[in-house]
């Protein structure tokens, strides 16, 4: 396959492309450039995979381990900054489990684990998913004894799925801060806990290896990473709003 000249295709996460970002910035970008992108959305895992596999120019993803561990094995050229919002914990207003009085996101798992009340897990790879493991990783509990509890419910499905279910469930859940308020379904849901530093969601942007993938659109797609972190690029992602709330802060280098 040769490099498909003027077309970019970008892997990125569900929960950015529902977030509606990309939608609302790309088409700047190929007016200036002539350049046009097709994104394909998937949890942050698959995106990793399928690049490896040499089906994308770039990713766009946020699971920072993860991403530099492509680098490192050579799939990907560089990692950039990119930009950042938070997780927050959602759940019902009447807080079974008291996430409310929590120092911490993992005190907030601890709390729900010990009182045994249903918790959603995406379970899908994504980076969402990749996430709430690492928290669960960080409480006094052994994560294989949490997802065998019957209070442990798995989606296996994208953010917006998983918030309908924990809903229904009078559940809580992890969720990235973009898609919950982009979320059309609350109910009468709120967010419990956000803050704090583990709660830091990072995105990054990796351009392909050529090395290992000949076909990799170097050229437009390193046109597309220049604009990204470039002032108009990082303006168009400060700018992005729903409701009057910004759902991702630039943050190139």
């Amino acid at each position: 396959v040769t490099a498909d000249e003027g077309r970019l295709l970008l892997q990125s996460t569900t929960s950015t492309v529902n977030s509606g970002l990309l939608d609302a910035i790309l088409p700047h970008f190929t007016e200036q450039t002539g350049v046009e992108v097709r994104v394909v959305s998937s949890g942050t895992g698959q995106a990793l995979r399928n690049a490896q596999n040499g089906d994308a120019d770039l990713v766009l993803v946020h699971a920072k381990r993860d991403e530099e561990k492509f680098v490192a094995e050579g799939y990907g050229l560089a990692r950039f900054d990119l930009m950042y919002n938070d997780f927050v914990v959602v759940g019902p207003p009447d807080d079974p489990a008291g996430v409310r009085q929590t120092q911490s996101a993992t005190q907030a798992l601890s709390k729900i684990a010990a009182a045994g009340v249903y918790f959603v897990s995406r379970g899908d790879e994504s980076g969402t998913h990749k996430k709430e493991i690492h928290l669960w990783e960080l409480t006094d509990r052994d994560l294989s004894e949490v997802i065998r509890r019957p209070w442990y419910l798995e989606s296996g499905a994208g953010m917006g799925a998983t918030l309908n279910i924990a809903i229904n469930k009078q559940a809580y859940t992890l969720s990235d801060r973009g898609t919950w308020i982009r979320f059309g379904n609350k109910g009468d849901f709120e967010i419990l806990f956000e803050g704090g530093e583990e709660l830091f969601n990072p995105y990054g942007l990796i351009l392909v290896n050529p090395k290992k993938h000949p076909h990799v659109n170097v050229v437009d797609g390193q046109t597309l990473i220049d604009w990204l972190v470039g002032e108009e690029g990082q303006r168009q992602i400060n700018s992005y709003r729903i409701n009057g709330n910004q759902l991702f802060f630039a943050n190139a280098k």
